[in-house]
């Protein structure tokens, strides 16, 4: 580099780095000054918990994303090291909005067995027992959800009235176009779309 362009460049880095020395720093100069009222982004807390999986498995169902919601689910019994009635019946959901009825019904039924006083669940296996045609089945299962749930949810009992319906006019009628509703835990209602 000859003598003159190396003056040449050094005039014009020095403005950028007698910037940079200064208490604003290259950002405050480039930028303009800094102001009481500009805001810096905020870090990343390395310490803080993540989000909780077994609700975004709920949400991920809810948003009609199936694997992901296994994955979700996935996550969480091992966050909480054990698979509870709550995750099998979020699985059994997920693995419902798949198809995947002899799935769904065998986790469902899991979770009844770990949790039996919890009729979102039962109300969710008589979803799976209506699609898999057992409808005498899923009427008593839904009987068995309306009881625990002493008829509060709206769902459950339409649900009930649905599979009454059915099995009233299972030879001569067809019943309204109306869809059966899983229930979740807490609020909300999933609606598992048809054409599977």
């Amino acid at each position: 580099m000859t003598p003159s362009l190396r003056r040449i460049s050094a005039a014009l880095l020095l403005p950028f780095v007698l910037a940079a020395c200064s208490s604003g720093g290259l950002g405050a100069s480039v930028f303009g000054p800094k102001t009481p009222d500009t805001l810096d982004a905020p870090g990343v807390d390395l310490r803080a918990d993540g989000a909780d999986n077994l609700e975004t498995g709920h949400r991920l169902v809810a948003a009609g994303q199936y694997e992901l919601a296994i994955r979700s689910f996935n996550r969480a019994a091992i966050d909480r090291g054990t698979i509870d009635a709550e995750i099998l019946s979020g699985l059994g959901t997920a693995n419902l909005g798949l198809g995947r009825l002899g799935q769904a019904e065998t986790l469902l039924r899991r979770a009844t067995e770990r949790d039996a006083t919890q009729p979102e669940i039962w109300n969710n296996l008589g979803v799976v027992l209506m699609e898999r045609g057992k409808n005498a089945d899923a009427m008593q299962i839904f009987r068995k959800a309306f009881a625990l749930d002493n008829g509060e949810s709206v769902s459950i009992r339409d649900n009930l009235r649905l599979a009454l319906e059915k099995s009233e006019n299972s030879g001569t009628a067809t019943v309204n176009n109306e869809e059966f509703k899983l229930v979740r835990r807490g609020s909300g209602d999933y609606k598992i779309r048809t054409g599977l």
